[in-house]
């Protein structure tokens, strides 16, 4: 895992037990995961937002912003499911050499 996600993933598992009063990490664990996911689901509406304002034109940097917004409320939820980042890394790594096309339909063979 590149240093920057293991150094964010140790600071989530710091966070995740502090304060909710000190922490926003621990805010967000403290109001369960459905909150969780409203701020996922949120930062996803943001980045595509500010995708669609970059191509018009707006600054890259806001979207490059928001898609951070996106990955730190995504790894806040994956440390609230004692999920670790390295298993999504690893997920990448195996679709190397495959077709997204195939890959996709391994997937749609097997929830049938």
């Amino acid at each position: 895992m590149s240093d920057v996600l293991q150094q964010l993933a140790e600071i989530l598992k710091t966070r995740r037990e502090g304060d909710p009063q000190e922490s926003y990490v621990a805010s967000l664990h403290d109001k369960g995961l459905n909150k969780i996911l409203e701020k996922v689901g949120e930062e996803a509406t943001e980045v595509i937002l500010a995708a669609r304002d970059v191509d018009q034109g707006a600054d890259s940097k806001i979207v490059v912003g928001e898609v951070a917004d996106l990955w730190f409320h995504t790894l806040v939820m994956l440390s609230h499911l004692n999920l670790d980042a390295c298993a999504v890394l690893e997920c990448l790594e195996d679709r190397f050499g495959v077709s997204g096309i195939d890959e996709k339909a391994s997937r749609d063979a097997g929830n049938k």
